[in-house]
């Protein structure tokens, strides 16, 4: 396969543990060939949809600690979407009207014949915060509202309570609002825009002391072991990127009562690869756009995430009509 990711520029990606990486190791393993494009090489001329598109390679040996780990095959070439044995949606949010845009040019180049994963259609229907609301069997109370009367009503009703905004990655924005908060109006006031913008309120999880646990859904099945990112000391969030640490463990009973169902659902919709985040027995999040932890599992367990990645993606591409 000759195989396009659209992801962010390959100097800022931090290698020895990117999972976009651990997916191009992975194919290049299976003699598969690459090649990268920003989400602003993505464009439409004449009504095709094209990518200005790099060939790449990864260098052999190469420390991926330093940013010496590809190599650039030739120069960028607009190439027609289809060209393509596949197209990986990598670019991490912001989820803003920029990322809206080009999931329609993917549905426009699926219509054509190319074969993106995660489908445009399929992360934009799915945004990662609201798409719990679907499986409330498996969530804690939620809100979702700009209504800051309704919000306190829930605090009041819970009293410790996490809020956060709806467009939110790495942890940013969420706040513990204890029982007696004194800052309770500033917090709302500030993420609502005052009272501009749509919140997400839940229960607090004690569970978070145990970690939030990302569970990997890959082509319909749950990888058997998820990473637990288990917060710092004083801390609420478990998100690597606020300073949690990642511990792999297999899934729980629970764990695979919540994949199992979700799995297959969101499989069939063109959702090849889901993060799910597990706090204690309950989703809070549903990650579509660029989901992680491949590196970590994979180091931790021996279980080769990148491995099972590409083979539901061959598959995918195989079934394609």
């Amino acid at each position: 396969m000759h195989v396009l990711f659209v992801l962010d520029p390959l100097p800022a990606l931090n290698a020895y543990k990117d999972s976009s990486v651990a997916m191009m190791r992975a194919l290049v393993a299976r003699g598969h060939s690459l090649s990268f494009s920003l989400q602003g090489d993505v464009f439409i001329e004449g009504g095709q949809v094209y990518a200005r598109a790099t060939p790449f390679e990864l260098v052999a040996g190469a420390d991926l600690h330093e940013h010496h780990w590809w190599k650039e095959l030739g120069v960028a070439v607009d190439t027609p979407l289809q060209a393509f044995s596949a197209v990986i949606m990598r670019k991490d949010p912001p989820f803003d009207m920029e990322y809206v845009y080009i999931t329609h040019m993917f549905d426009y180049a699926q219509a054509q014949g190319a074969r993106v994963f995660n489908s445009g259609e399929a992360i934009r229907n799915h945004p990662e915060k609201l798409a719990i609301t679907e499986f409330a069997q498996f969530t804690t109370p939620t809100l979702v509202t700009r209504d800051m009367a309704r919000i306190k009503a829930f605090h009041a009703e819970h009293r410790d309570v996490i809020v956060k905004p709806l467009d939110g990655m790495g942890g940013t924005g969420i706040f513990k609002l204890a029982a007696n908060e004194p800052n309770l109006n500033a917090i709302l006031e500030s993420l609502t825009h005052d009272g501009q913008r749509s919140i997400m309120a839940q229960r607090y999880i004690p569970e978070i002391s145990q970690g939030d646990k990302r569970i990997l859904l890959i082509g319909g099945e749950p990888v058997p072991y998820c990473l637990a990112r288990i917060p710092l000391a004083g801390e609420t969030r478990g998100n690597l990127a606020a300073g949690g640490r990642g511990v792999a463990q297999p899934l729980s009973k629970r764990d695979w009562e919540i994949a199992r169902e979700i799995a297959p659902q969101l499989s069939k919709r063109g959702l090849l690869l889901v993060g799910l985040d597990v706090i204690g027995d309950y989703v809070t999040e549903i990650n579509v756009t660029s989901p992680t932890c491949f590196v970590e599992i994979t180091e931790q367990t021996g279980f080769d995430v990148g491995a099972r990645f590409v083979d539901a993606l061959e598959l995918a591409v195989s079934q394609a009509p």
